[in-house]
């Protein structure tokens, strides 16, 4: 068990109850919240099902960046039902407009050495500031805005030693890149990483917290860098000095395993289609033409990022053939361009510049053309994300994307010819909070007819009479499950949201998940989804479990799960269980009976669940399942789920 770092530490002064061994459960106490509205409209309904009147947090804060095309009315519903709770409930709220909100709780209110959890996936961006950030289901983050503590397993700890200076051109963006070049997406679940050694001051808290930001798509349960004096200067400079706390791993400090990157000798890498592991180096890429470059999201879209694009660009034109977009992460940060000219010099280049929110980084607007290959400085290439069927989505640094825009095609940014630009980081950044609102006002909360309210399940049966729904392979995402882009705006509303489930796998004339799910829902059977690796990683979208929930799905079997999703599936009462043999996977097809007998009795009995797997041809065989799930976990999915938990 490692010893003496960061992780420990801040767990022990938040520790109210478990084991302190790696993979067991722990419970901490949560200081900070955070929402966006994509997930945070379900996440209020459940804090109301909940009757709390209050939040019982340090802070909570609801920002509105996801849901901003307004594409109808529901999106804006949605905001007029976040603002109107947030302020009744305790809340602040962030408008649309504000920024991303892992940038802007980075800048105005991340604390280091404070535990935050927020219902999107890339909240581990705090790690930056040396916050233990994690990324939650929205029942989680309302569980925790009502005071109660939150579950996770007691991690093992990844210590990544950076040695050396990062190279002109190259860039934070290229170093997580190379992690995940070694740990891949999957196969981490229970661990966090943790970063120290000297190279770690040489990077800013911007740096850091793209780091950590694209850390999530490690599978880990967050990373974090040490508060030091760079840490400092990045809170003075907000005007946060009084927030500065003084955090690193003692020197004797004993990591479960340590990983070594010299920063000197890291180089401009690309995530190829179409996942964040599929890592080249640009210099394999070169001369691959290029139609799209976008900059920005939570990942790439700091101060420091966008200026060094700004100073590239002075004076020069984007390629002709290049459709180029800038998606500054924050208000703070496009204020702060526009007053010094840089804002100028990015449209003076040919850059179409967005709204201050996530946009195309969740297909929300800036789709591809057919065929054309788009480099953007996100964190996700899933298959599909972009909004475009078969595209091509590489993710770059913000360096390797400019150089990338300027010529029309893959090029190593160290090529250009051109002198990498110098970029100061503020002394003092503009500090503009006028748009937060504080909680307070009549305690009205608008609800639009778009707003639902979050289906509740039922207690699981003594017996699950099953049938398999659908199969699928591995590293199936959330994306997968519950697709983003249009369908966005349907989240407050799970009766028309899940008749998009798993639409990806629709093929044209058969009947859809949806539809063959409530089949067996309707006809009094169970629905069973079966994965391999890796089920459920990316996004921290609970409606992946909710809308399957609706359809009648109790169980769900893979080789593995991640830990967003396997906790999700218990908030909402789906059994997540594991393969006891991996061969068993291939004896399984769609449409096969899986049945589980005494189902509520073998799970109170231990850590082994008995199927019976009923072929098309009537032959049966038994097929035994694993899952280490905890008593409060199987009480939770006894019930129902933990809305029926009192």
């Amino acid at each position: 068990m490692a010893k003496g770092t960061i992780v420990q530490k801040i767990i022990e002064a938040h520790f109210t109850g478990g084991e302190r061994v790696p993979g067991k459960p722990v419970m901490i106490r949560i200081d900070q919240t955070l929402t966006q509205d994509a997930t945070g409209t379900m996440a209020y309904l459940e804090l109301e099902a909940m009757q709390t009147q209050q939040v019982k947090t340090r802070l909570s804060m609801s920002y509105v960046d996801h849901n901003m095309m307004q594409n109808g009315p529901e999106n804006r519903n949605d905001h007029l039902y976040l603002q109107s709770v947030a302020a009744a409930k305790g809340v602040r709220f962030s408008p649309p407009g504000n920024g991303i909100c892992h940038q802007v709780h980075l800048e105005r209110f991340g604390v280091p050495g404070m535990t935050l959890i927020g219902s999107d996936s890339h909240t581990p961006t705090g790690g930056g500031i040396g916050m233990m950030a994690i990324g939650a289901g929205g029942l989680d983050v309302a569980l925790a805005m009502a005071g109660q503590p939150f579950h996770i397993p007691y991690p093992k700890v990844v210590g990544v030693k950076l040695t050396g200076e990062l190279q002109p051109w190259c860039a934070a963006k290229d170093v997580i890149l190379t992690l995940l070049s070694i740990l891949t997406t999957k196969g981490n679940v229970g661990s966090v990483v943790e970063y120290f050694g000297d190279g770690v001051a040489t990077l800013s808290v911007p740096q850091r917290a793209t780091i950590t930001n694209m850390g999530a798509e490690l599978g880990v349960t967050t990373s974090l860098f040490p508060s030091d004096d760079s840490t400092r200067r990045f809170l003075a400079a907000q005007g946060r000095v009084g927030d500065f706390n003084p955090l690193t791993a003692d020197a004797d400090a004993e990591y479960d395993r340590v990983i070594e990157i010299d920063l000197a000798k890291v180089v401009p890498m690309a995530a190829c289609p179409s996942s964040p592991d599929n890592v080249k180096r640009i210099s394999e890429l070169a001369g691959l033409k290029v139609g799209q470059v976008i900059i920005g999201s939570c990942t790439n879209s700091s101060y420091r990022d966008l200026a060094m694009v700004a100073m590239t660009l002075k004076g020069r034109r984007i390629a002709p053939s290049v459709t180029f977009a800038i998606a500054p992460g924050s208000r703070q940060v496009l204020e702060m361009l526009s007053r010094n000219g840089m804002l100028a010099d990015i449209i003076g280049a040919g850059a179409r510049i967005l709204e201050t929110g996530c946009g195309p980084c969740i297909g929300q607007g800036q789709s591809p053309a057919n065929d054309t290959v788009s480099v953007r400085t996100f964190n996700r290439n899933f298959a599909g994300r972009t909004g475009t069927k078969g595209d091509q989505a590489y993710l770059v640094s913000p360096e390797s994307a400019v150089a990338v825009a300027l010529t029309g095609c893959f090029t190593d940014p160290r090529e250009l010819g051109v002198a990498y630009p110098d970029v100061a980081e503020p002394e003092h950044f503009l500090v503009n909070d006028n748009m937060f609102q504080l909680p307070g006002g009549d305690g009205e909360i608008i609800r639009k007819p778009t707003i639902g309210q979050p289906p509740v399940n039922t207690p699981m049966p003594e017996s699950i009479d099953g049938e398999v729904v659908i199969k699928v392979g591995d590293k199936i995402t959330t994306d997968h499950i519950m697709p983003a882009g249009v369908h966005l705006k349907h989240r407050s509303n799970i009766p028309v949201y899940a008749k998009v489930v798993f639409e990806c796998f629709s093929e044209p004339g058969k009947p859809s998940f949806a539809e063959r799910a409530a089949a067996v829902r309707d006809s009094g059977r169970c629905g069973v989804i079966v994965g391999r690796d890796s089920y459920g990683q990316g996004s921290s979208r609970e409606h992946a479990a909710i809308c399957p929930m609706y359809l009648g799905v109790r169980v769900v079997v893979a080789l593995a799960i991640e830990r967003i999703h396997m906790a999700n599936l218990v908030n909402f009462g789906i059994l997540p269980l594991a393969f006891a043999d991996a061969a068993d996977y291939d004896r399984i097809a769609e449409g096969d009976a899986l049945s589980f007998p005494a189902v509520r009795e073998q799970l109170e009995k231990g850590g082994t669940v008995r199927g019976e797997l009923r072929k098309k041809d009537g032959s049966t065989v038994e097929i035994n399942f694993t899952h280490k799930l905890s008593p409060s976990e199987i009480k939770i999915i006894l019930a129902g789920g933990r809305l029926n938990v009192r």
